[in-house]
Parts: structure tokens; C-alpha cells; sequence
């Protein structure tokens, strides 16, 4: 009776985690199609929602007692962790204000907007001293929004004075205030507003109890003792040696560039360029990745590339060197290949070859493939805007306030500039001009010269260190990730397929080949490391804020992870190099060459770089454990009288199961309390946050194996690990690329 009570249990948690799975996996898929706003109101926000999940928490914690778990401390604490997490979420439904409060100067306001449009009265007043925006040095980029603002009492006696910014708030009375908005004169900001006198604690306190949970865990637990015993990590030394290949051109139908020397000497001056300021040569190595899809052209460097559109504009319009996407763009420029020249965008009027098309697309009105035609019209207009000249900001010039800005050749200067300053910045590209006709290079490279003294002058104190120029140049020339992606798919299949065939055979992997790919392995995670690093110094924080740059760091944890424990596991090798060449060419294909840019001010946090970083960590993992099912699915068909080898994949995906659940529920809390420091609220039900808990959920089955029997059989386990990937997928890809959010890249 009491195993049919017992078995009744767990069934019904099955039933009701699987039901609450199902929900949250729709609700994403509606909120595409009918909107955020009704999703949030008639699901997130509803009471069946609700009851929901204290009904599947209600189930959990009955099974709990019943199974007396609770005797085994940090699997009760594990447990537990969730059940006060979910309290916490359940407070704030029940109790939480949220809204908005708009402040002006001198005034002072007691009221606020909450989010179901009724208006609240604070415990006190809120008025605005003084709003600024900083920005980054140099640049005219926003750095942080700033509002420094008084809180008086009912009787008008002072409480507080603070300042208020992007991750940092300004809490009084358990009311938390937020950077949201502000008017364009600057006399008026507006705040979010937070009051949740239980919610936040009581989730803090369940991610605490998960972290000492997790711990307890990793202490008592055996097979993490069994996983990190004798495990040492080798590091390998290398020569690195980067090359660059050159393609030749026919020279008779080649376009005019300047000697390849001369323009370097180009790519040296300064520029202020997607935010910030930077050398010439990162403007024209993106210019010509963007038109072309290559870093060169015919052998041609960016600068050569970028300085003949500026001097010989009349031979590079004729250039097929625009990248087309699809037959539809082709079809509308009258070009056969899948490459265009300017002049392809102009009909036999000179007009615009695809105004219609665009201007069907503004009106939502254009019925073909509308990414092409518009990313189309982006080239066409970075060449223009390039020509006009007011792409090239390279004079730095303080206005009557003091404050440093970039300017163009024909831009509208301050009306403080003297004459000669003003002569300087009008004509000193002209007058390079005429030394280029002439080929005069002794005298052009001394004005090149002459307008860098003018930056470092102009701009002291406020230009990139020298270090930082050095290593951008250095990045922008050697820093090719197909260097690193193409032998490490390359050599992790090859090596993968004789894995596979050493396992049937049940032999060991021949110990030379073990020692090459270990090599191989060391010295392709030495160049990832470089790359990455430099990328850091250029950009000046972790390179974790697109989706390029954490595919390249999931690229690079794969090959440490395979390099630490490549004496535990057989096959961690190349499966370590299959995942880190994959990511790196889903970073090549998402964006050849990702800029590197400022942070926005709210991704300037620490937490950022952490919460990125764990969830990484967690997929790289996954993508383990995935490529390893796929291995034992391959062996089961290929040998089915030896399964020892597939039961030797099951323990070792067993084994990563756990860290990457652990590191998944780190990596989501972590992201919980950035989002309640950035934007007062640590849980919005966003379509990405939402898929990494459906990940979680989806693989905290195969956790339960003493419950559920099924995922005690090998072959069963390896197949959900197949399966299970596809969340992580759609939690990466579906989101960034089709469901959208916050979180997007795209």
C-alpha cells in the first residue's frame, strides 16, 4: 500500500512539472504572436498560474517527506533551495509594487505610476537635484545616467541624498528607485519603482540555501570525488605561429589603391567609430568585412581597401566587391554573380535601384525576403555615407563648454575654433589629396603626420593607451578565428570517427595520437586565449556581450575542459574539439568580424561577465553530454554485442549531469539578482530566462533517477541527452535569432 502510495506520488510530480514545462514552453511561443502584454496578464499574471506552481511545489515537498529524503542533508537542502525560491516568487506576486515616478527639478512628488496604471502614494517626497549623463572618455557615448535626488519626510525634513544610476539604486524605506528614462533638457528624469518588502528576500535567501546545497553536494558526494580524483591539469606550451595568406590579383583589371605601405600609414590615425575612439585600420577592416565578407579583397589590405574608395572613387565603383545574399536582390540589381559594384545600385536615370522595395518595407507592405533588400541598402548606404565624408571623424575639437568631440572634414564646427585651426581641419585632406595624385608619399606621410599630432594634441589625456592601440592593431591583423575553428572540427571528426572505432574494438587510443591531439589541443586553446584577450584589453571588459563573443568562449571552455580531463575520459578530446570548432563557426556565421563596441551602461556590471560565463560553462557540458549520446547511439547500432563501451558513456555523462545542472541554476540566479539590481525586478519572465529554467526542469529529470527507472538504462539516458540539447538550442538560438526579448543579440 505504501509503494502504491509512493509510486501515485511521484507520478503525479511527473504529470505536474511535465504540465508546467508544457505551459512555459507555449506562453514563449505565444508571446511571438500575440504579445508580450497579453501573455504577461493572462498567463504570467493569472491565479491558475499561479496554483499551478504550488501545486507542482505542494507535490514536490510531500514526495520529499515520503521518500524521508530530508536525511540526507544536502539532497533535503537542494531541494529545499527551490521551494523557498518559489516562496519568494509566490510574495511577490501577492505583495510587490512596481511602477514609475517621474521627477523634475525643484519639484517634489509623493506619488507613483504602478504597473496597473492606478497611482500610489509613497511614505514620502522624491525631487530632483541634478541629472548628467557621462560619457566615455573622449566620446560622445553614453557612459551612465546619473540623477542625484533629495527624499524628505511627510513634515519636509530630509531623509536622504543620493545619486541614482544604471546598477546602482537608491533604496529608502524598502522602496527601491531605478534609472529608466529622462527629458531631453535635462530637467526631468524618469525612475523605476520597486517595493517587494518579502519576494526579495525570502528568493535571496533560497539562493543562498542552493549554493550551500550545492556544495554539501559536491562535498559528500562520491562522484564528484571519482570524477576530480587524479585529475591534473597540463599546461602546454607552443610556438604561436600566425600567418597571413595574400591572394594575387590580375594587376590590368585590379582597382587603384595606394601602395600597401602608405596606406598603413592611414590606418594609424585615430577615429571615432561606433562609440569610441580607435585606429583608422578597425574602421576600415569592418568597412571591407562588410561589403565583401573577407577582412581583404584580392590581396588588398582593409586600409588599401578603405583609401581607395576615399582617393579613387571612380575605379571602386565599377569594383564587384558588394555581397549579395540571395537571388531576389540579384534579380532587382540585373547582376548574375553574387557579387555587385555601386553602379549596379543605379538604374539608366540614376535612380535607386531599390526604393521601391524599401519603401514597401517601411509601409509593411513588401511580400519577399525583406533582410536581403535591407542589408542590401545598408552596404549601399555605408559607401555613400563614406564618400560624403561624414563617416571620418578624426578632429577632435572642444566646444565653447569644453567638451570633446570628434568631427568631420564639412562637418558644422564650433563657432570658438580660430582660423587656423578651422583651415587645418577644412583643407588638410584636400591637401593629401593632391600629394596622392602627385605620389608625393614623403610629403603625405608628413601631413598624416602632422593630423596625428593635431589628435594626441587635441585629445590628450583622452586617447586609447598605447597599449590598447597596439594590441587593436595586433588584433585586427592576426586575430582569424577560422585559424582556430577549421583544424579544431577538422581533427576532433577524424579523431572522433577513430574513437569510435577504438571503442568497438575495445582497444586504447594509440598513445602518439593521444599526444599529438593533446598538443594540438594546447596549442589551438593558446591562440582562442590570445584572441580573446585581446579582444578584453581592446574593448576593455570580458568579451561577453554578444552572441559572438560567448560562442567564442564556450568555443574556448570546450578545449580546456578536454584538456584537463582528457586522462578521465576516452573520448573527451575530440568531442572538446567538435564543440569548440561548431560554436566558433556559429560565431563565424552569426558575424564574420564582431565589432567590438562600448558597453551600454546597464551591461557595465560585473555580475554581466559572471552570470554569461556560468552559463557556458553549463552548455558546454550539455553539448558533452550530447556528442557522447550521439557516440554511444552510433556504437549501439554499429556493435550490439559489446556495451560496455556504452556503458562507460553513460557514468561519464552521468557524471557531468550534475555540475551542469548546478552551474545552469547558478548561472540563472546569478542573471536573477542582476536583473533586480539593473532593473528592480529579479525575475520578467523574459522568453530567454524562461527557456534557461525549461532547460533546467527538462534535465532535472534525468537527475531523478531513483524515481524515474528509465534513466537508469544506458541507451535510454543517452538518447534524452540527444533529445533534451534541443532546449538548449532553442534557450540560445530560438531565442536570439526568432522569439526574441531582452536578451536577443539580434
Amino acid at each position: 500500500m505504501k509503494k502504491d502510495a509512493t509510486k501515485s506520488l511521484r507520478n503525479l510530480n511527473i504529470i505536474v512539472w511535465s504540465i508546467v514545462i508544457i505551459v512555459l514552453i507555449t506562453s514563449t511561443i505565444l508571446e511571438k504572436h500575440i504579445g508580450t502584454d497579453v501573455v504577461q496578464d493572462k498567463i504570467y499574471g493569472s491565479g491558475w498560474f499561479v496554483f499551478l506552481w504550488l501545486i507542482a511545489a505542494i507535490s514536490a515537498l510531500c514526495y520529499l517527506f515520503r521518500k524521508k529524503l530530508y536525511l540526507k542533508t544536502a539532497l533535503f537542502l537542494l531541494h529545499l533551495s527551490f521551494l523557498v525560491i518559489l516562496l519568494g516568487g509566490l510574495m511577490t506576486y501577492l505583495t510587490a509594487l512596481n511602477g514609475t515616478i517621474h521627477i523634475t527639478k525643484g519639484i517634489e512628488t509623493s506619488s507613483f505610476i504602478n504597473k496597473d496604471e492606478t497611482t500610489k502614494t509613497l511614505p514620502f517626497s522624491v525631487s530632483l537635484d541634478n541629472f548628467e549623463i557621462l560619457y566615455y572618455e573622449g566620446t560622445s557615448s553614453p557612459a551612465d545616467y546619473v540623477s542625484t535626488v533629495s527624499v524628505k519626510n511627510k513634515n519636509g525634513e530630509l531623509l536622504k541624498k543620493g545619486s541614482i544610476s544604471m546598477n546602482n539604486i537608491l533604496s529608502v524605506n524598502g522602496y527601491r528607485f531605478y534609472q529608466s528614462g529622462f527629458d531631453e533638457d535635462l530637467n526631468g528624469c524618469t525612475l523605476m519603482v520597486a517595493h517587494d518588502p518579502w519576494g526579495i528576500s525570502i528568493s535571496y535567501c533560497g539562493y543562498g540555501l542552493l549554493i550551500i546545497a550545492i556544495l554539501l553536494f559536491i562535498i559528500t558526494d562520491k562522484s564528484f570525488h571519482t570524477l576530480m580524483k587524479s585529475t591534473t591539469v597540463k599546461t602546454v606550451s607552443a610556438c604561436l605561429l600566425l600567418f597571413a595568406f595574400h591572394t594575387t590579383c590580375d594587376a590590368a583589371n585590379a582597382p587603384k589603391v595606394l601602395p600597401k605601405d602608405v596606406a598603413e600609414k592611414f590606418g594609424d590615425l585615430y577615429v571615432e567609430y561606433n562609440g569610441r575612439i580607435c585606429p583608422l585600420q578597425t574602421f576600415a577592416k569592418d568597412f571591407t568585412v562588410k561589403l565583401y565578407g573577407k577582412p581583404e579583397y584580392k590581396g588588398y589590405t582593409p586600409e588599401q581597401v578603405l583609401t581607395g574608395w576615399m582617393f579613387f572613387y571612380s575605379d571602386w565603383k565599377e569594383e564587384p566587391m558588394i555581397k549579395t545574399k540571395s537571388g531576389e536582390i540579384r534579380d532587382i540589381l540585373e547582376i548574375d554573380g553574387k557579387y555587385a559594384c555601386l553602379e549596379d545600385f543605379r538604374g539608366i536615370y540614376d535612380n535607386y535601384k531599390l526604393q521601391d522595395a524599401m519603401d514597401m518595407i517601411h509601409r509593411g507592405t513588401y511580400e519577399g525576403k525583406a533582410s536581403s533588400i535591407t542589408a542590401a541598402d545598408e552596404k549601399f548606404n555605408l559607401i555613400t555615407g563614406f564618400y560624403s565624408g561624414k563617416m571620418l571623424k578624426i578632429y577632435p575639437i572642444k566646444d565653447e563648454n569644453n567638451f570633446l568631440r570628434w568631427y568631420y572634414q564639412a562637418d558644422n564646427l564650433p563657432e570658438n575654433i580660430d582660423s587656423d585651426e578651422w583651415f587645418f581641419v577644412r583643407k588638410s585632406m584636400d591637401y593629401i589629396y593632391e600629394l596622392i595624385v602627385g605620389k608625393d608619399y614623403t610629403n603625405l606621410y608628413s601631413s598624416l603626420d602632422q593630423i596625428k599630432k593635431y589628435q594626441e594634441k587635441n585629445a590628450k589625456g583622452q586617447l586609447p593607451p598605447a597599449i590598447k592601440t597596439k594590441t587593436e592593431k595586433a588584433y585586427n591583423q592576426y586575430a582569424n578565428i577560422k585559424l582556430v575553428a577549421f583544424p579544431a572540427l577538422l581533427i576532433g571528426m577524424l579523431l572522433f570517427i577513430y574513437s569510435i572505432v577504438c571503442l568497438a574494438k575495445d582497444k586504447s587510443i594509440n598513445k602518439h595520437i593521444l599526444n599529438g591531439s593533446v598538443i594540438i589541443v594546447g596549442i589551438l586553446l593558446l591562440m582562442l586565449t590570445a584572441i580573446i584577450a585581446m579582444r578584453w584589453i581592446v574593448g576593455g571588459h570580458i568579451p561577453l556581450a554578444n552572441g559572438s563573443e560567448t560562442m567564442i568562449f564556450m568555443a574556448w571552455c570546450a578545449l580546456l575542459f578536454s584538456l584537463v580531463f582528457y586522462r578521465r575520459f576516452n573520448n573527451i578530446l575530440p568531442l572538446g574539439l567538435i564543440v569548440s570548432g561548431l560554436t566558433m563557426m556559429v560565431s563565424i556565421m552569426s558575424n564574420a568580424n564582431p565589432q567590438i563596441t562600448l558597453l551600454m551602461p546597464v551591461l557595465a556590471s560585473p555580475l554581466l561577465s559572471i552570470h554569461v560565463a556560468v552559463i557556458m560553462l553549463a552548455y558546454v557540458l550539455l553539448t558533452f553530454m550530447m556528442l557522447n549520446g550521439i557516440s554511444a547511439v552510433v556504437m549501439n547500432l554499429s556493435v550490439k554485442d559489446n556495451q560496455e563501451p556504452i556503458e562507460r558513456m553513460y557514468l561519464i555523462s552521468r557524471k557531468m549531469l550534475y555540475p551542469a545542472i548546478f552551474l545552469l541554476a547558478i548561472g540563472i540566479f546569478i542573471g536573477a539578482i542582476w536583473a533586480n539590481v539593473s532593473w528592480g525586478t529579479y525575475w520578467s519572465w523574459d522568453p530567454k530566462e524562461t527557456w534557461a529554467l525549461i532547460t533546467m526542469l527538462i534535465y532535472a529529470f534525468a537527475i531523478h533517477s531513483q524515481s524515474i527507472p528509465l534513466f537508469r538504462k544506458p541507451m535510454a539516458f543517452h538518447i534524452f541527452t540527444i533529445l533534451a540539447f534541443l532546449s538548449v538550442l532553442i534557450t540560445y538560438f530560438g531565442v536570439n535569432y526568432f522569439l526574441g526579448g531582452m536578451h536577443s543579440y539580434v
